[in-house]
This record gives C-alpha cells, sequence and structure tokens, in this order.
C-alpha cells in the first residue's frame, strides 16, 4: 500500500509554489512536447509502434516487414514506446506524455488475443482483423490466436497496461477490463508444475503435465529433431522469470494473491527444475517428463550458462520480497557449478553437453560440434557471466532479516537539477531535427535501400526522451 500510496502522489498536479522552470528547462519542455506530438503523428499508429523507421517515414519494421498499421510487442516496440512515455510523464509531469502512453495501451487493448495476450506482431488495420483472433472482433475474427510468451511479449504488453492503469487511479474500464480479461486466462494457462509454455492458445489438460522433479533421459539426439516446442516448459529468453515480474506486479497494483501465488509456484519450477549432479544447473527448455529438450535448430537439449543466470536472479528476488527460504536453497550448488564451467576470458557456454559438460556449438551449417571456430553469427553461443553480481545478491539477501518484505519496484521521481542532468537535457535537444525526430546512421534489416543510410530507432527515442523529460521536471 505505501508504494501505490507514493504512485498515486505522482498524479498530483505540481505546485503553484514550485520554482519557476530555468530558460533551459523551458527549452526542453517545449522540446519534449514536439517529440511527443511528432512520434505520436507520424511514427505511430493509433498508439502501435515498431522497432525501426525509415529517416523518411517510407518505410518500417520490427523484427520482421512491417506495414504503417502495425505494431510490435517485442520490446523495444508498442509497450516498450508507451512505458519509455510513461515514464517521461513521471519525470517531467508533461501531458502530453501521459496521454501518449494511455494511447499506447489502448492500441494494446485492441489488438488483445481471445487467448488472452498477445501476438509478437498486430495490425490495426482490415488485414489484421483477417489474420488475429481479436477479442474485439468477436466472431468475425481471424484464425490467428496464439499468445505469446518469448521474448517477453505478453508480459511486456500486460505490464503496460496494468501501469497506465495504476497511473489513471483505475478510471479507465477498457484498460481495466483488458488487464482483468489477460490475467484470467493466463493464470489458466500456468503447468500444475508452475512453469508455462511459449505459447498457448488454450489451458492445459493437467493429467497430460505430471509434476517431477528434473532427470537426464537415457538417451538423446545430437541432430535437430524437428518437433513441435511451443508446449514445452520453456525458460528460453528469460521468459518465466518475465512472467514472475509481470505476476509480482499484479500483486503490488491489485493485491492480487492469486497473481503472488503463480509467481511463486514459479519459483517452485525453479526449484525442480534444477538438474541433479553433476550439472546442477538448468536447461533452456523441458519436456513433460522434466528431460532437457530441443526447441529450434540451434538449441539443442543441454544444460544452458544463459537463461540460468536469471533463474538464479529471480529465485533471490523471491526471496527478498517473501522470506521463503526454499528459493535460496539451489544457489550454493548452482553457483558452484557454473563457477567450475567457466570458459577461458570469464565466459560461459549457451549450452552444455548433458553429463559430459562439454561446451556446445553449431556449424553455420548447423552440424553439433564441440568446436567455437565455425558459429553462426546471429545467436549468442557464448554468453557474458554475471556470477559475482548473483553471488553478492545471495549474500546480501542470506542476511535479510527472514520475511523482510522488499519489494524491487523503483518509482520514477522527478530529478534534481544538476549540471549532468542539464548537459544530457540540452544534448539530446542539440541532436533532434527541424521535426522532433533523432536520426541517426543505420539501415533497416528487410529493406536495406529504403532508408539511405539514415534511421529512426525506438531505443534511441526511448533512452533521448528520458534525457529531456529529466531535464524539462528536473527540481531546483
Amino acid at each position: 500500500m505505501k508504494s501505490r500510496f507514493l504512485s498515486l502522489l505522482l498524479l498530483l498536479p505540481l505546485s503553484s509554489s514550485a520554482p519557476a522552470q530555468t530558460a533551459d528547462q523551458r527549452d526542453a519542455a517545449r522540446a519534449l512536447r514536439k517529440v511527443v506530438s511528432f512520434h505520436r503523428k507520424n511514427i505511430g499508429h493509433q498508439g502501435a509502434y515498431l522497432w525501426t523507421y525509415a529517416a523518411d517515414l517510407s518505410s518500417q519494421e520490427g523484427e520482421g516487414k512491417a506495414n504503417k498499421t502495425s505494431g510490435w510487442t517485442q520490446p523495444p516496440g508498442t509497450p516498450f514506446v508507451g512505458e519509455a512515455y510513461l515514464k517521461a510523464w513521471r519525470l517531467s509531469g508533461d501531458r502530453s506524455c501521459l496521454e501518449a502512453a494511455v494511447e499506447c495501451a489502448h492500441a494494446l487493448v485492441k489488438a488483445q488475443l481471445k487467448s488472452g495476450g498477445w501476438s509478437s506482431h498486430f495490425d490495426l488495420g482490415p488485414e489484421g482483423s483477417r489474420r488475429y483472433t481479436y477479442r474485439r472482433d468477436g466472431a468475425k475474427a481471424g484464425k490467428r490466436n496464439l499468445t505469446t510468451f518469448d521474448d517477453d511479449k505478453s508480459q511486456s504488453a500486460l505490464e503496460l497496461l496494468m501501469h497506465v492503469d495504476e497511473e489513471l487511479k483505475f478510471r479507465d474500464p477498457k484498460i481495466r477490463e483488458a488487464v482483468e480479461y489477460a490475467l484470467k486466462h493466463m493464470l489458466a494457462a500456468q503447468y500444475p508444475n508452475g512453469a508455462w509454455p511459449q505459447q498457448y492458445v488454450e489451458p492445459p489438460n493437467p493429467s497430460e503435465f505430471p509434476v517431477k522433479k528434473a532427470s537426464y533421459p537415457n538417451t538423446w539426439s545430437r541432430k535437430y529433431e524437428g518437433k513441435k516446442y511451443i508446449s514445452h516448459y520453456t525458460l528460453n529468453d528469460n521468459n518465466m522469470s518475465n512472467i514472475i515480474d509481470m505476476m509480482i506486479e499484479a500483486w503490488r497494483i491489485y493485491g492480487r494473491k492469486d497473481c503472488l501465488n503463480a509467481a511463486l509456484k514459479t519459483g517452485d519450477f525453479f526449484v525442480l527444475a534444477q538438474m541433479p549432479d553433476p550439472q546442477p544447473g538448468w536447461a533452456q527448455q523441458y519436456d513433460r517428463d522434466m528431460h532437457p529438450a530441443w526447441a529450434r535448430k540451434f538449441e539443442p537439449a543441454a544444460v544452458t550458462g544463459g537463461e540460468s543466470q536469471a533463474v538464479m536472479k529471480s529465485l533471490i528476488s523471491l526471496y527478498r520480497q517473501t522470506g521463503e527460504s526454499r528459493f535460496l536453497k539451489p544457489l550454493p550448488r548452482a553457483l558452484a557449478y557454473y563457477r567450475k564451467s567457466e570458459l577461458p576470458g570469464g565466459k560461459l557456454a549457451r549450452f552444455y553437453e548433458l553429463n559430459s559438460n562439454k561446451p556446445l556449438y553449431f556449424t553455420k551449417d548447423y552440424q553439433l560440434t564441440y568446436s567455437d571456430s565455425d558459429m553462426p553469427t546471429h545467436y549468442s553461443f557464448k554468453v557474458s557471466s554475471g556470477l559475482d553480481s548473483i553471488e553478492r545478491s545471495y549474500q546480501m539477501a542470506l542476511r535479510l532479516n527472514p520475511g523482510e518484505f522488499n519489494p524491487d519496484h523503483r518509482l520514477v521521481r522527478p530529478d534534481r537539477l544538476r549540471s549532468n542532468v542539464i548537459k544530457r537535457g540540452k544534448n539530446v535537444m542539440e541532436s533532434l531535427d527541424s521535426r522532433g525526430a533523432w536520426v541517426e546512421k543505420g539501415s533497416l534489416r528487410h529493406d536495406k535501400g529504403s532508408s539511405g543510410n539514415r534511421i529512426i530507432s525506438m531505443r534511441t527515442f526511448a533512452k533521448n526522451l528520458e534525457h529531456l523529460a529529466t531535464l524539462a521536471g528536473a527540481k531546483r
């Protein structure tokens, strides 16, 4: 309740007795409104945003090709842009930023699937209704009804809706109803053991997914099996860690105990999914027998050095928020194992062979190998090690009093008018073009010729918008 009360304070109008803005701040406020106006009218479509746009606005794309009426859910798409607007509102108090965030939320309401979540891509034009099973289209909806948790898509979409709902003091019935609908259907998609699929259309049949501990298969194929994997228990791309964060936010904002229980149950799955010795880490995905399993042709059945780090961070976070000591028990064995498994240079392999613990790689023609001399470049087969940071977080958690509530939610408040705030704000103002856009060198991946090597990036937009809003709203 304390954190919610602090959030609501951010909605109060600025005091009339507040010191007047400096000239730099007035310039930043004008620039901020210009930027928001340009992006709402010329970049986004009814609140839907993609990743990258040609500087002349002749073409645009997300992870793939897209038309002007499209949006992407995976960051840095629509939810990411919406959160950037919301942060700018909280930093500056400029209502145009809040209005832009609400517009993004409404775009996601329109794109919500009957299954409860969102697809990777959505289209607010007629083609979208022909293709996707949007709730708003009722019986006339298209056939694609696959909610995806891959790459933080549905998670980030729902979090934006919840954050905007909170900021509006729960007064927008369309947003609130979409949140309730999403939570209802997502909670139903959780497996009996606490895991989640990569994608789903309808709830699982519990009898088909018995609760088991992770174990090694008697044999495993060294060749890509080509089997469907969307129903696997999927840790890939930190999907379940992102779901935990989403459910914790639902608990924080709405006080929903069922969402907290879902997050705790996912933590219990992480405990179940820890492999036994000699490799007490985690796999990227498991089949219903709780054996590490293949997914795509470059993702073998293996223990991973990548997503396992997010698992450990999530377990520590769950302990910090609940005081439940069972979430810390996997950490000592896992940390010791990954310390021993570090590669020369301090990185970890994305994949370690089951039992032997040899690092696994792929050649450019996707043959499994022990050699790292001919790897494809589209995928990281070696990942950074954050073990030192995880170890520090673990030791800090051990020093907490059991049951001490320590939510991991950072409220955004106006900054102080410091020299670095002024410098960053002025720099991003100077780099704006006459329209109110930040243009940089680059090209579209799927339409290289159209951009003329000049693009507008939503990642750059979000970063620079924050600097601009920070200066505009800074306190003297």
